[in-house]
Order: C-alpha cells, then structure tokens, then sequence
C-alpha cells in the first residue's frame, strides 16, 4: 500500500509550512521533513525526529527536481544544514528510514574540557556524546582531531535503520578510557594484540593512544590524520548495538558481521561513504583489504557450516576461527542488509525486531527464513554472491 510523504519546510525554503508529497524509484514513502540539500542528498527529519539523507537519485524525477529547486531558493535553510551538523547527531529509533548513501559529521565539534588533575592522571574531555577520559594531558586541538572519527561513527550506526540504539551512558556520555602506555592498556584488560576494545560489563571502550595517532612531540601531543584503525568503529559499533542484539541467534554472525560492516566502509575526514561499499566489503573479507589495509583474506571460495549451524554457533565456538567466522558474518550480513529479496532490508528487520521483543535462538531466525528452509536460503545467499564473484560453499544444511 502506498503512503503519503509529507515534508514540511524550514523557515528559509520556499512556502514554508507546506505540505507535499514525495516518493521514491520503488514507490514508497516516508514522512518527512526536509532540512536542505547535502551534496546529492536532500536531508529530511522524519516524524520521530531523525535526520537522514535521502539520494536524490532514489527520488522520482519529479520530487528530486523539486528538491534542486528548493536548494537553489533556500540557500539559507541550505547554510543551516551544513554548518550545523550537530543538528544530525540524535537519530531516534527507527526501522523505517532509507538507507543512507553518505554520513557526514562535522569537523570542527565542540569540546569540554571536564576535568585535569596531573596528581591522578586524570584527564577528562567531552565531545557532544562521548567522555573521553585520558591519562595524559591533551590538547583541545588533539582532542578535536579525534573525536571527528567517535562522532561520524555514532551518526553513522543511528542512521541506520536497523535499531543500533544501545550504549550505557554516565552523565549523559558513552565513555571511553585513553591510555598513553599499551602495557597501561593490556593491564586494564585491553587485548595484548589489539588496537581497541569494547567491555560489555561496563559497556567502556578502552583505546590506546597510538590507534588514534595521538604520539607525544616534545611537552605535549600532536595528533596524526592520517593514521587510521578499522578496529576503533567496530568497537563503537559494538557500544552501540542494542542488548538484545547480543542474545543467541544473533550473537556472533550480526553483532560480528554488523561492526564489521561499519568498520569496512570507507571513511575519510568524518563521512562515511556507505554507497558502494560493497567493494570494500569484498576486498576485506576475501583479501587484505582497500589498499592492503588489512582484511580476513578468506579468498573467493569460501566453505562453511551450514548456514543454520553457523548461525546458532555459540560465541566461544564463533571466535574459535575468527577470520573465517568474521569475515562469513560480514558476507551474510551484508547479504541480509542489501542482497536478499528487494534490496530493502526487510527480513532482517523483523528479525531484529523479533529480538528486541525477546524471541531469540532458532525462532527468532524464522523472520530471515521467512518460509523458506535453511537449505533454499543457502542457495539464495550462494547464488547472490556467486554473482559478484565470491563461491560460498555451505555443509550440506547442517
């Protein structure tokens, strides 16, 4: 069935106030309401209150020229979107929201300096919504640098539409804990060969300085941009990911697959660059990765259990063969995100909604099979990626 779109204009735009109605290539609808124009995206703010970008190349020609029109007549509803991109950090929870072709943050957030106590090394600062408590002194020009990345990673998971609206805060934050040591890093529980690590028991992120570039120069710090560490956005991911998330069905395979999927695309001065990624995810899971930055280098015939088996695997076992079972869970859940059926999502949103209301195991994986038998959907999943050139070979449904 068809919906109305209805998107109401920003003091700025022409009529503001009015109501229209805006559809999409494949006939669908949302309501919104439209904020400006960001490149080749109009930016709309749904009913519930986040703001997504929405390609105009997946608008109807009629509804995308109006939206050119409206750039063009509301240059300063246009200014107000792009030089406050704060205005885009609180996406609500939605299941409903276009997938988002390009994330843009800031480059310039704003930073509060909380706390400097050079006695207990104890150093904390705040970006809009992270605490990072470090235990050096840094400058509000390093912390800057850095919190750019923490930023476009939260907006990025938000604006999914797939419900990544965990994280436990304290005074309002996520936290994360800076170490200018590794060894400082490892004894409060950071992996020895790891460049960041989330702690689900008190929901922290523990970094060492060097994954975010930060180096000592002299009295102080400089930060390096160009240093870049896709282990830091799955970590947030994981921060992010709603408890239920975490429970059988879709411990592993998602909670794994969808971190990776965030980590993987590419990133550069606070924009993610989600469309297209399919690229990226492929030379990560295959190979070694964009540019030789790293990757499960899985090769393009890849065997696996079967795709139940694999699924329902507890997280021990999961982690038992990390690169082949971190790489497959990015596969499949890429495949679930943007592959299976139209393209929309659809059957990983009731699943995923399915255990937010508290079904998990194999029942909760009844929304993905959606009629289907595991072994028909192991032939979808083969046959969809056969044609973008990787061969997942499943064990006979098992």
């Amino acid at each position: 069935m068809r919906l109305l779109i209805h998107v109401l204009f920003l003091a700025g735009f022409a009529h503001a106030g009015e109501m229209r109605s805006w559809t999409d290539l494949r006939d669908r609808s949302i309501e919104a309401r439209m904020l400006g124009m960001e490149g080749e995206s109009v930016i709309l703010e749904l009913k519930d209150g986040r703001k997504v970008p929405f390609p105009l190349a997946k608008l109807c020609a009629a509804d995308a020229e109006f939206a050119r029109s409206q750039e063009n007549e509301g240059d300063a509803g246009k200014a107000a979107t792009t030089q406050d991109p704060a205005g885009l950090q609180e996406p609500g929870l939605s299941f409903d929201a276009p997938w988002p072709d390009r994330i843009k943050y800031g480059e310039d957030p704003e930073i509060t300096v909380v706390e400097e106590d050079a006695e207990k090394k104890r150093f904390i600062y705040e970006s809009a919504n992270y605490r990072y408590t470090s235990d050096v002194r840094l400058s509000k020009t390093v912390v800057k640098g850095f919190a750019v990345m923490f930023e476009a990673t939260y907006l990025f998971c938000r604006s999914l539409p797939i419900g990544l609206d965990g994280g436990k805060r304290t005074d309002g934050k996520l936290q994360i804990r800076l170490f200018e040591k590794f060894n400082d890093y490892v004894d409060a529980g950071g992996p020895p060969s790891s460049a960041g690590v989330f702690q689900g028991r008190d929901a922290h992120v523990l970094v060492p300085l060097t994954s975010l570039g930060v180096r000592p120069v002299g009295d102080g710090y400089m930060l390096d941009r160009d240093k870049s560490s896709k282990t830091l956005p799955h970590e947030l991911t994981h921060q992010l990911t709603a408890e239920a998330y975490f429970e059988p069905g879709g411990m592993g395979w998602f909670t794994e697959g969808i971190a990776e999927y965030i980590a993987v695309t590419p990133y550069r001065s606070g924009a993610y660059s989600v469309r297209n990624n399919h690229r990226d995810i492929i030379d990560y899971a295959t190979g070694y990765g964009s540019k030789g930055n790293g990757g499960r280098a899985l090769g393009t015939e890849i065997q696996l259990p079967g795709l139940k088996t694999f699924m329902l695997q507890s997280y021990q076992s999961f982690l038992e063969k990390t690169q082949l079972n971190y790489g497959a869970g990015l596969l499949i859940t890429y495949y679930f995100l943007q592959m299976d059926g139209d393209g929309d999502a659809k059957r990983i949103k009731q699943f995923l909604k399915a255990l937010r209301d508290g079904t998990t195991g194999e029942e909760a994986l009844a929304a993905l099979l959606d009629g289907r038998t595991f072994e028909q959907l192991e032939t979808e999943v083969t046959k969809a990626w056969k044609r973008r050139g990787v061969e997942l070979t499943f064990g006979a449904g098992k």
